[in-house]
């Protein structure tokens, strides 16, 4: 009979799929920094991709203190957002909404991070890994942080999102 799982498991298996998202992570942010046009969003690009090395390192000390080899797992849904993104940069590429799709399909990766490394951290506490929940804390505070400054950036880059023969929508009203 199979051994029953336990949270350490679960805390293992996602530790190694986020490991694995991370390292994608970075890779997918230098590309968006290359494609950007709009100076301030591949400023964010780039400093988050500097963050995103440092937040491989910190969940390879997290690795270490549970007494665990540092391993990635295959992120099915870190493949999916980066394989949308690049499919989005090819079909917006060179067009006036190419940055405002950039930042979205970044948006998705610092959601989908935001969401497991709240649920790392969570079971860090509860399995009594202070330190591991303290270094997962700093990694979500800082894709939050990243997550605020591209929705800022994306109100300032979207200001004409309309088609060039639609009426603008006035403020405070929805387009039909």
């Amino acid at each position: 009979m199979a051994k029953q799982k336990t949270l350490h498991d679960a805390f293992y298996e996602t530790l190694k799929d986020v490991y694995y998202a991370e390292k994608q992570s970075v890779k997918a942010l230098k590309k968006s920094a290359k494609a950007a046009e709009h100076a301030e969003l591949r400023e964010a690009f780039e400093t988050h991709a500097e963050e995103s090395a440092q937040q491989v390192e910190r969940l390879t000390q997290v690795f270490e203190i549970i007494g665990k080899p540092a391993r990635a797992k295959t992120c099915e849904a870190m493949q999916g957002i980066v394989s949308e993104m690049e499919e989005d940069l090819e079909e917006f590429e060179g067009s006036p909404a190419a940055d405002a799709v950039l930042a979205a399909c970044a948006q998705a990766v610092e959601h989908y991070e935001i969401a497991r490394y709240g649920t790392l951290k969570t079971w860090a506490s509860q399995l009594g890994y202070a330190e591991a929940a303290t270094l997962l804390d700093e990694t979500l505070q800082e894709e939050k942080k990243a997550d605020a400054l591209l929705s800022k950036i994306a109100e300032a880059i979207n200001t004409d999102g309309t088609p060039e023969d639609a009426e603008p929508a006035k403020k405070g009203k929805k387009a039909a």
